[in-house]
């Protein structure tokens, strides 16, 4: 099989992330002796910096760890709805829907204190050592991708005219930061000097440095600072200014946790995902659904089986996932649903939101919104073009309203999330997807460089729902890194940006592995990376304006025509994008009998790298 690049193999470590800069960092500690979890952490604050559309320090990360001989755990990132954020407050100002940017869209943050954990409980460097290489690229420079600068753009009149702190960050000299010159973030740069000189104070501990650390940001300088700009009202999706609701009670009272992965076996694999706060086990009811045969590899009815199951899956989703009820995961993943389920798929496309009743409960009741944008009532929201389901994208205030963002054609996007898996010569191995807190989602704190997250977009005010905006719980995010297990031994992590898409493209990914024969010596990782990829938005999309496109499926032009006008004559609204459009995988691998590490990045849009030896 032709690929973009060679599926990179060794036995001391390999990484793969969605930007070079982080991908060489965790592998520059690797080679300092540091294991997975040192250089997954500083991988992620590096993240932050260099691709600061896409997350920040203030949003969220779900990760999946597997320690060498020890148990898959779930680490989870995502903080929980404000105190104050209840459903009336949103109601009486007017608001249908959670704004998609400005603080009334804040979460107490998550992604800090998750990092914070792993280093503490499964790291063995010291803060400093972690953060040197983010604090180098914020206060030194790095030449910035394209999109950061494209994303700039965008939102330029509403930093000059409305988000002024953003203003002095991104748009050095009065313009958007351009590649091929640095670009500095000082004030982040100062904001973790700050930090490893405090926590210092706390002794020459590593662990009681990072618990010292974990303080200041929920009750030092970071803190009070985050606190003050979630009560200063700025302009957001509603077209109005509003204050959040995120208080220093509410920082200081959470904390990220650790819990046990949802798996699913499927032909000898065991697949771990994070809970349903997470959209996580969609990929788990996409596999439940298969048949006991499957259509040959990449055929049209193999393309159209997964389409239809993945509407099955996120129908699922809309009606029983969330934190704010008990979500029936061992029903939605049992066979006798899902041979029930499998029924549903016929020979051609279904263009109906069809939630099911796992265990014979009553049929579920979905929100007004998704009722109305799966139905196309009258005064509905505008459906979602193909590419939707990814996350807004704040605009001028004399722009349109802001939804979801453009495909480009070279497959980046102005909004979206990052990903990074690792795995050492002791066979330690970690997923994570760090998003939110992008810089077009909030007003950049200016005592801090970084921006708060917006991930209560996610949540509908209709009360008695599982997604139903609740305080003290999660909204439930689209984050959801993989690991995969072969006889109970870890040997693949995996994941990818992409908001609703993450689950399509990582079953699609994870398929191409399990199905197609191993080459090299190893899984073809590369080669699953590079196959032609789809989507579709056949459901209520997770982020503002929730918009869904029934029936439509977008497939890369490199898919051969024969299998895009088969989809048509099956009834798919089929859009063809851009040659390498659809997906930006990351994957690291380990076979346990031999040793030998596996890693692949994606080509698509030209700045994930994977590296190794």
């Amino acid at each position: 099989m032709f690929t973009t690049r060679p599926t990179l193999q060794g036995t001391f470590g390999m990484v793969s992330s969605t930007h070079w800069l982080a991908s060489q960092s965790a592998m520059a500690v690797l080679e300092d002796g540091g294991n997975a979890y040192d250089a997954a952490v500083a991988a992620g604050f590096v993240l932050h910096v260099v691709e600061p559309h896409l997350n920040g320090p203030a949003g969220e990360v779900p990760i999946i760890l597997a320690p060498a001989g020890g148990e898959v755990r779930v680490l989870c990132g995502q903080g929980v709805a404000p105190a104050g954020a209840e459903i009336a407050r949103y109601r009486g100002l007017g608001l249908d829907l959670v704004p998609g940017t400005g603080p009334l869209a804040a979460a107490v943050p998550g992604a800090f204190d998750a990092w914070m954990l792993l280093l503490r409980d499964h790291g063995t460097k010291p803060l400093a050592d972690v953060l040197k290489y983010a604090i180098g690229y914020a206060e030194d420079g790095h030449a910035p991708v394209e999109r950061v600068g494209e994303t700039v753009e965008t939102v330029q009149e509403l930093f000059e005219t409305e988000w002024t702190s953003s203003a002095e960050v991104y748009l050095p000299g009065g313009r958007a930061p351009r590649p091929g010159e640095l670009f500095r973030n000082p004030a982040l740069a100062a904001t973790w000097r700050r930090l490893i000189t405090e926590a210092s104070r706390a002794g020459g501990d590593r662990v009681a440095q990072i618990e010292a650390a974990r303080r200041i940001w929920r009750e030092g300088f970071i803190g009070e600072a985050l606190v003050r700009q979630a009560a200063r009202p700025a302009m957001d999706t509603s077209g109005e200014r509003h204050a959040g609701t995120l208080t220093a009670a509410d920082l200081a009272s959470w904390s990220a946790s650790y819990e046990a992965p949802v798996t699913y076996d499927w032909r000898g694999w065991t697949l771990c995902k994070a809970g349903p706060w997470s959209q996580g086990p969609v990929l788990l009811q996409q596999l439940a659904l298969l048949p006991p045969e499957l259509p040959r590899y990449g055929s049209a009815e193999y393309v159209h089986l997964l389409i239809e199951g993945c509407k099955l899956a996120m129908a699922d989703r809309e009606a029983w996932y969330g934190d704010a009820a008990d979500v029936p995961v061992g029903e939605l993943l049992s066979e006798e649903y899902n041979a029930g389920r499998r029924a549903l798929v016929g020979k051609k496309a279904s263009y109906e939101l069809r939630p099911g009743s796992p265990g014979g409960r009553t049929p579920p009741r979905l929100s007004h919104h998704a009722r109305v944008v799966a139905t196309g009532e009258a005064g509905s929201e505008p459906l979602a073009a193909p590419g939707a389901g990814e996350p807004t994208v704040a605009k001028s205030p004399t722009l349109p309203l802001p939804g979801e963002p453009d495909v480009s054609a070279d497959g980046g996007t102005r909004g979206d999330t990052c990903h990074l898996d690792v795995v050492d010569r002791w066979g330690n191995m970690v997923a994570a997807t760090p998003s939110g807190g992008w810089l077009q989602s909030n007003p950049v704190v200016p005592e801090l460089g970084f921006p708060l997250g917006t991930r209560l977009q996610m949540a509908w005010l209709e009360e008695g729902l599982p997604n139903s905006l609740t305080p003290g719980r999660r909204p439930r995010t689209t984050l959801t890194p993989s690991l995969a297990l072969r006889g109970g031994v870890p040997v693949m992590a995996f994941g990818t940006p992409g908001g609703d898409q993450q689950d399509q493209w990582q079953l699609h990914f994870f398929l191409a592995v399990a199905l197609r024969s191993e080459v090299r010596g190893g899984l073809d990782l590369q080669g699953a990376i590079d196959a032609p990829n789809w989507h579709n938005d056949s459901f209520p999309g997770s982020f503002y304006p929730r918009g869904m496109h029934p029936g439509s499926v977008t497939v890369e032009a490199r898919m051969d025509p024969a299998i895009a006008h088969e989809l048509r004559r099956r009834g798919h609204d089929v859009q063809v994008g851009p040659p390498w459009s659809e997906g930006r995988l990351c994957a690291v691998a380990r076979d346990p009998e031999s040793g030998v590490l596996s890693a692949a990045a994606n080509p698509r849009g030209m700045q994930g790298y994977a590296v190794g030896r």
